[in-house]
């Protein structure tokens, strides 16, 4: 009753907080310190909830973080988007439809590549939008393709998400996870495709016009630089050339002398560049600070142990186990961002996913995905806003065109889930797992 009356405190005053208003890492600081004060005198608690906000940070891993954010705000700034588009262009243009399949394909490379999923809607969108007016597409529905593809990059590497998730999960494989993240993000840009196809073909939506093979090499040439830092910097990680630390590090010495020899960053962009990567670093790294004092609170409380007892005393069922947590997954998806959300439930579903037998690496890929769902959904998903910003419609326009989106997504979900092939094949054949 202890840790059930700990789980009580901690979350109510945590999810008060957020709905008053109060930012998450605060929210977060200040939930597990009024926790720890329950349980001990206020001096212990005062500090030791102090001293985990600093170890939350101290891993040489977490580097890779802030890194990967400077490589990817570099190639949204540095005309690496436009020679994507123009490759996707190229590759799909034959196919009705074309505009909304280039889309689908620039995000998944694009997401790839950068690592943010806003960053992705941002610079396809807003590169794609006027084309597709220009051909007659419905702006709702452009937006939709766009909005529903942007996350695809949070599972296909070098992510973010899937850094954080191994430093959250205590050191899972990093090598493994971004090859777990291939299938899953490949399927859900297929899926996507596949249902904008069906609307396209009933909207008559033009194919584009033949392309040269002479033109075509041209575009290939122009994109292959940017494509060659997933092979450098994912094959270094994976065959153990280099830490995913010092694959950051590549990515953003990479990326900057591709901006520099495309000649497209000014030093006023470089300077916007590192002020925005400055900014999101201080907002992810006080974030895993505060998530580190929640952990600490919850494994001095038994938290952990006593919900997955609660949950498995409640359903005997893995299945509908696991069919609760989904759906504990997709509605804290609707208000919370994909980073505080690994951040704090991955302690809290992770003993839940090994007591059912889940490997640590397929329930990374089940908790990113779902939360890449999360970002498409209102009232709070990210890249929502941003893909109805730049094509200039409202969100009550687009969220009916992304209702097919969403179960074709949930299929998804449902089929990495309960078919752990999907995200562990291609590791196990690497010899990635342990």
């Amino acid at each position: 009753m202890g840790a059930l009356t700990a789980a009580a405190i901690l979350f109510g005053a945590f999810f008060i907080l957020l709905f008053s208003g109060v930012p998450i890492s605060v929210s977060l600081g200040v939930a597990s310190l009024v926790t720890a004060l329950m349980f001990l005198p206020a001096d212990d608690a005062t500090y030791v909830v102090g001293q985990q906000l600093n170890v939350g940070i101290e891993s040489f891993s977490l580097l890779a973080v802030p890194l990967f954010i400077f490589a990817g705000n570099i190639m949204n700034t540095g005309g690496i988007a436009r020679r994507l588009v123009d490759l996707a262009l190229v590759a799909v243009g034959r196919v009705p439809g074309a505009l909304a399949h280039t889309n689908v394909l620039a995000n998944t490379l694009f997401g790839s590549l950068s690592g943010s999923a806003v960053a992705s809607a941002a610079a396809v969108g807003s590169t794609l939008h006027d084309r597709q007016k220009e051909a007659g597409y419905d702006p709702a529905f452009g937006a939709a393709v766009n909005v529903a593809s942007a996350p695809t990059g949070l599972l296909i590497p070098p992510t973010t998400a899937a850094i954080v998730y191994s430093t959250v999960a205590g050191g899972v494989s990093v090598s493994a996870l971004f090859m777990a993240g291939y299938v899953p993000g490949i399927l859900m840009g297929l899926v996507i495709m596949a249902i904008a196809y069906v609307f396209t073909r009933r909207q008559r939506y033009p194919k584009l016009g033949r392309v040269g093979m002479a033109e075509a090499a041209r575009v290939l040439l122009r994109a292959v630089p940017g494509l060659l830092l997933i092979v450098v910097v994912v094959g270094g990680i994976v065959f153990g050339v280099f830490t995913a630390t010092e694959g950051a590090g590549i990515a953003v010495l990479y990326t900057l002398v591709l901006a520099l020899a495309y000649r497209s960053m000014s030093w006023r962009d470089f300077t916007e560049v590192v002020t925005r990567t400055v900014t999101a670093t201080g907002i992810v790294m006080f974030l895993i600070a505060a998530s580190a004092g929640m952990s600490w609170v919850m494994a001095y409380t038994g938290i952990p142990g006593a919900l997955t007892d609660t949950l498995l005393s409640v359903a005997d069922s893995k299945t509908i186990v696991l069919l609760l947590m989904l759906l504990v997954l997709l509605v804290v998806g609707t208000f919370m961002d994909i980073t505080p959300a690994i951040l704090i439930f991955t302690p809290i579903l992770l003993p839940i996913s090994e007591e059912l037998g889940m490997d640590p690496v397929h329930f990374g890929m089940v908790l990113i995905l779902a939360m890449c769902i999360g970002t498409m959904t209102p009232p709070v998903g990210s890249v929502l806003f941003v893909g109805t910003g730049v094509s200039g419609v409202s969100i009550e326009q687009v969220v009916p065109k992304l209702l097919p989106y969403f179960a074709g997504l949930l299929l998804v979900l449902l089929a990495v889930t309960f078919v752990p092939e999907l995200s562990l094949g291609l590791p196990g054949l690497m010899g990635l797992l342990e």
